[in-house]
């Protein structure tokens, strides 16, 4: 039918809510807007949207998780330097900051297809650089593809922005949290993708620990496939195109701007509104508490004399805190409010310290607290970024999202980079002590009195 009429012409789609058409009303040349469907059946859309965006973090996360169990190992064996194993991470959380914003901007300009597709097929380039450096040895490539695959950390990031471009208000959160949750499943597939991995490699004339970087290349392809394939009508294009008013549709498209000018813009973005900037705080924050409990936990529990498969169930429960929950985080964030939501976060992440922080040398406490630790970051990630989607124009939503998401990542990698000095000087339980500093801002903007939520 006609709402669910779609574009054809891939990537250079930007939308046209005119419904402008080439010469003689033949397909307009590459590159100029497309109309985007005149009477679209909003709902189905974002049903389909919804559907495909789960379907490419399924299997993108299987991307990220084969190659996260195995990257450190590989920059190990690269440097023989077990110090300078915290390199991968670190390099793939700075990479999907330093993208974050370009590929916000990409889909502003042309929409979300484009910029999560671009996304994901840069990790899949970037893990094929990590395939020749580990033939070659060469450990500045290595590095470099471990940028590059950050790239897909962001797309995972910003699809979650893209289930809440068409949903309605009563379910803009379950929407979110949805695509949130498809993440979970990625991340306890892909780390068991080890095994299969070393025979892969060994055929391939590459290292064992090498071997889930092939995995890694499929599932970002695919992922970039189905975003490419299946995401039409554009979400975003068809909700700036469907605005109600013309000033929420303003600036849209505009001309490539410089990277400074975008992050300003989206700055100036979240300064006008309270629940933006509240949103964008709660995320950041919230971010920077778990990664930097979350970083130093597992080495806690090992200098306690837990076996690996101790310190293996407490991520396992920590992962499922942050993901497996999600949708009933989005339900009772479209039930009781997105700014108690977001209190509620700060309670959990409180409590969270408190019960890691305490434990001394119980193990049971440190795993329960890592649990508690997840469901407070779903907390505030979910609850803040649909405050961040719905106080910002369709417009724009995107680089404000783009830079929320630069700004959670670099956020992250500060607070891991300092756990383990912080450790060092004040222990485990004063690193807990010290995350809860970041937990004050959250509670002080949040219950402000300036809005009824």
């Amino acid at each position: 039918m006609s709402g669910t009429a779609q574009t054809r012409n891939g990537p250079a789609d930007r939308g046209d809510p005119a419904g402008r058409r080439g010469p003689a009303g033949g397909r307009p040349p590459h590159g100029v807007p497309q109309p985007i469907p005149q009477d679209p059946d909003r709902a189905a859309v974002q049903r389909r949207t919804v559907r495909v965006l789960m379907s490419a973090q399924v299997v993108g996360g299987i991307g990220m998780g084969s190659m996260l169990s195995s990257g450190s190992l590989l920059v190990g064996r690269l440097t023989g330097s077990e110090a300078a194993a915290g390199l991968a991470t670190t390099s793939i959380t700075l990479g999907a900051a330093l993208l974050g914003i370009p590929l916000a901007a990409l889909s502003r300009s042309r929409g979300r297809r484009a910029g999560l597709g671009t996304g994901w097929l840069l990790g899949a380039v970037g893990s094929l650089l990590v395939l020749a450096a580990a033939r070659l040895g060469w450990f500045p490539l290595l590095l470099a593809g471990m940028l590059l695959i950050g790239s897909a950390t962001a797309a995972n990031l910003q699809a979650r922005y893209a289930a809440a471009d068409l949903a309605e208000d009563a379910h803009r959160a379950r929407a979110l949290s949805l695509v949130v949750w498809a993440t979970t499943l990625g991340s306890v597939l892909g780390p068991n993708l080890s095994g299969p991995g070393e025979p892969v490699a060994r055929a391939l004339g590459e290292p064992e620990e090498a071997g889930t970087f092939v995995f890694s290349v499929g599932a970002f392809l695919i992922g970039w496939a189905l975003i490419q394939l299946l995401l039409r009508p554009d979400p975003l294009l068809l909700a700036v195109a469907t605005a109600p008013t013309t000033a929420a549709r303003a600036g849209h498209p505009e001309p490539a701007a410089p990277f400074a000018t975008r992050v300003t813009a989206a700055l100036r973005h979240v300064r006008a509104a309270p629940e933006a900037r509240l949103g964008l705080v709660a995320v950041v924050l919230g971010h920077a508490v778990m990664v930097s409990v979350m970083t130093m936990t597992p080495i806690h529990l090992a200098h306690d004399g837990a076996e690996l498969k101790v310190v293996g169930f407490a991520i396992s429960l920590h992962i499922a805190g942050m993901f497996a929950l999600s949708p009933l985080v989005g339900r009772l964030t479209d039930r009781i409010g997105r700014v108690r939501v977001v209190l509620v976060g700060q309670v959990v992440l409180l409590a969270a310290a408190a019960v890691a922080g305490t434990a001394g040398g119980s193990r049971g406490a440190v795993v329960a607290g890592l649990f508690l630790l997840g469901l407070g970051w779903s907390c505030a990630t979910v609850a803040g970024s649909t405050l961040l989607t719905e106080s910002t124009a369709a417009a724009h939503r995107s680089e404000v999202q783009g830079l929320a998401d630069t700004l959670m990542n670099l956020a992250g990698a500060g607070g891991g980079a300092l756990a383990g000095g912080m450790v060092a000087l004040i222990g485990y339980g004063g690193l807990n002590a010290a995350v809860v500093l970041l937990i004050v801002p959250v509670a002080v903007l949040a219950l402000a009195p300036r809005r009824a939520d």
